[in-house]
């Protein structure tokens, strides 16, 4: 009779690592706070640092001027890739450019707020014309707004700068992203929040009379948890496509959007450096690592896009959301 076998150091490492991230990711607020991602890299499997470095790779990330953008602007910079980066504000966008050139990173920049469509067309082109290829493109900006706002295209505005603008940008750099000499990478800024929504594309845009800012900018973030895994299944030109939630993060938007939240939960909540982790991990990381794409990401592991009852995607909605960006976008037909 064979003895059983007796798991090596290793496997037990790995198997305690496993455990003790389910038992995090159960437990919603330790998971998402500052606790989660202490204990997380304390873990067997987390990548040791230094990431691959980016030199020669060109990054375009939206928002940048404060918190987890700032944070990832910072730390790509330092693994040398060229940054092109994209803000509203042109004060800021310039002090913070300036700042970050300081420091030693390369570093273009467009001005737009990503719910104007046309002022996305214009910097899509700015790139296009600049940069033979683009590697990664990151969409960070976006904003909880807590008063109804239409954009300049009249399309209520968490909608048109965190739905409609980046599935643009997308569409508009997809060959830039397909023309590098490795897969490109789109990488989406999403929300924990998006968890409490089921995806409706009916009820996707909020009416004035109807408006309540944290529910818009969750199903925002839900559809843009949705149209990460269309991208993956349309498009088969080797373009990896992954979103992320940074957990709790201290940040200026956090502070205005949520004030009651953010001094509650102060004590607890993540640095931006935390927040942008993942983020600039999924940018920088070797291929083997990621995987393929589609995937819903926290500290570096794949995380399920549903956590209650009745908010996976009805069949067939993710197509009529991908219709639906294709036409109030004005994107033209994408793949199919």
């Amino acid at each position: 009779m064979t003895p059983p076998s007796i798991p090596d150091q290793e496997g037990i490492q790995r198997a305690f690592a496993s455990f003790s991230d389910a038992v995090l990711e159960a437990i919603i607020a330790p998971s998402w706070s500052t606790i989660g991602f202490a204990v997380r890299k304390r873990l067997e499997g987390w990548d040791a640092d230094p990431m691959p470095r980016l030199d020669g790779r060109v990054v375009v990330l939206t928002g940048f001027t404060s918190g987890i953008g700032l944070a990832a602007a910072t730390r790509l910079g330092e693994l040398g890739a060229t940054l092109h980066l994209v803000g509203r504000n042109p004060d800021r966008v310039d002090a913070t450019a300036s700042a970050l050139r300081s420091a030693g990173s390369i570093v273009h920049t467009s001005i737009a707020d990503m719910g104007d469509l046309e002022a996305v067309r214009s910097i899509a082109g700015e790139m296009v014309a600049r940069h033979a290829s683009i590697d990664v493109l990151v969409h960070n900006a976006g904003a909880l707004s807590p008063t109804y706002t239409l954009s300049p295209q009249g399309i209520e505005m968490t909608i048109a700068s965190q739905v409609l603008g980046p599935f643009l940008l997308t569409s508009l750099l997809l060959p830039s992203l397909e023309a590098g000499a490795t897969a490109g990478r789109v990488i989406t800024v999403a929300s924990g929040g998006m968890y409490s929504e089921r995806l409706d594309v009916d009820k996707l845009v909020m009416t004035p009379d109807d408006y309540n800012g944290v529910r818009a900018y969750a199903r925002a973030k839900r559809a843009q948890v949705e149209l990460n895994a269309e991208w993956t299944r349309r498009c088969r030109t080797g373009v990896l496509f992954n979103a992320m939630h940074p957990g709790w993060v201290d940040t200026p938007g956090v502070e205005h959007s949520l004030p009651r939240f953010h001094t509650v939960t102060k004590p607890v909540l993540r640095s931006a450096d935390a927040g942008a982790d993942t983020l600039v991990w999924l940018a920088a990381a070797d291929e083997e690592r990621i995987g393929v794409g589609g995937g819903f990401w926290l500290d570096r592991h794949r995380r399920s896009i549903t956590k209650f009852p009745g908010t996976s995607a009805p069949a067939g909605e993710r197509a009529r959301l991908w219709n639906w960006c294709e036409e109030n976008s004005g994107s033209g037909p994408q793949p199919t």
